[in-house]
């Protein structure tokens, strides 16, 4: 059996006729005669090679056949509206699909409430997300992998558009249970000399150390790992506050005085950024302002 000739109108039909209950009332919802609807069926029975109703009674009813057929063919107006919808989107310029890369940095809760915003805003967008590493998310929006991305000030941003969004403030700390845990004053060099500190690396070579106070490190290239070896009092480290900020009221963890940011906490800067030239759809520049706003709500709700 082929579905060749089959077309949308007949399976409307089919559908509109048997949730009405009868060819009479399915011809009076569907605004065409009686005759018309019962030919349509007919026709639709001999290219299916099936017998969709009975009418061995006063009313067609529908065979369990044509059960089938009206469930199989139930999600087709819903994939048509979505096809509409994607049609009408391209037309007016706007993307069927959305790519971002985002540094481990930036808050992961940032990050759902921006996919639960493009799912409500742009039901009919594709949503890719990746998460990276310093100059791995740049490179991503370099090969044109990723439209937009959020990087951390420390990546390589030459040649891209960049602006940026908010300040993550950076605490060292360590696990309660830790020797540099009981410290009293400021920590200097002789103090760390002794003790792992965990540091982020980029996930290919790279000859740039950021922050790093000890002679021993063990490297990460994930920000979790790094969050789970800190808390259990595997070594000491720079966390973002906003991803540490229950592990602080908890005091699972306790901040660092280190003598080398003479009270002082470091802060990195995220950036938002783009391809030079790159000409951004209307739902990549919606994206823009809602990961800056998200972005900024959580990161700067404890950091003023």
């Amino acid at each position: 059996m082929s579905l060749d000739g089959v077309t949308l109108d007949q399976l409307r039909t089919l559908r509109v006729v048997a949730e009405a209950g009868s060819f009479s009332a399915g011809a009076r919802a569907l605004g065409i005669t009686q005759a018309a609807v019962s030919q349509a069926m007919e026709r639709l029975e001999a290219q299916l090679g099936l017998r969709l109703f009975d009418r061995s009674g006063r009313t067609a009813r529908l065979t369990s056949h044509g059960a089938s057929i009206v469930a199989g063919s139930a999600g087709i107006d819903a994939e048509l509206r979505h096809l509409g919808e994607i049609v009408e989107g391209l037309a007016k310029g706007r993307e069927s699909r959305l790519s971002i890369v985002v540094d481990t940095m930036f808050p992961t809760s940032s990050l759902v409430d921006f996919a639960r915003a493009v799912g409500r805003e742009h039901p009919t967008v594709e949503l890719l997300v990746l998460t990276e590493t310093l100059s791995s998310v740049s490179a991503l929006v370099r090969d044109k992998s990723a439209t937009l991305g959020v990087a951390i000030e420390d990546a390589d941003l030459d040649g891209l558009n960049q602006r940026r969004i908010a300040d993550v403030r950076l605490i060292p700390v360590a696990a309660a249970s830790h020797p540099l845990a009981r410290a009293k004053g400021p920590l200097d060099a002789r103090d760390l000399a002794g003790a792992v500190q965990i540091v982020m690396s980029e996930r290919t070579k790279s000859d740039v150390d950021r922050g790093v106070l000890s002679s021993r490190t063990w490297r990460v290239v994930d920000l979790p790992t790094k969050h789970a070896l800190i808390l259990h009092g595997l070594g000491f480290g720079h966390l973002p506050e906003h991803l540490i900020r229950d592990d602080l009221r908890t005091k699972r963890l306790v901040p660092l005085p280190l003598a080398a940011w003479g009270g002082e906490e470091p802060r990195r800067g995220l950036f938002l950024v783009s391809r030079k030239g790159a000409v951004l759809g209307p739902v990549a520049r919606w994206a823009e302002s809602q990961l800056t706003r998200l972005c900024r709500r959580v990161v700067e709700h404890h950091t003023k």
